[in-house]
């Protein structure tokens, strides 16, 4: 969990809140050589995450990945497919689904 004075992310619903700047995993992918890479968050565009990952900045197509992020000493495990939205654009659509 992380936790600030007006907000907490949780991994229930980390895929609600701002991506860039977290650390993560990818966890599973199509392509193979992705499958393992770690780094930090530093760009996200609706189909894609863009990781800092030794040196490097690495695109990562959302569709083809599941992410495993960093919440302090949590983990938060969300499918590419479920967060394929532009970021400005995600928490209103994820958010009426949740309270739909």
């Amino acid at each position: 969990m992380l936790k600030a004075e007006h907000y907490c992310i949780t991994a229930e619903n980390a895929a609600l809140h701002e991506l860039i700047g977290l650390e993560c995993v990818v966890a599973e992918s199509a392509d193979k050589s992705r499958k393992g890479m770690k780094g930090k968050v530093v760009d996200e565009t609706k189909n894609t995450l863009v990781i800092e990952s030794g040196g490097a900045e690495k695109t990562v197509p959302k569709g083809e990945a599941e992410f495993e992020f960093a919440l302090g000493s949590e983990k938060a495990l969300i499918k590419g497919s479920a967060i394929m939205f532009a970021p400005e654009q995600r928490t209103k659509a994820l958010w009426g689904k949740k309270n739909g």
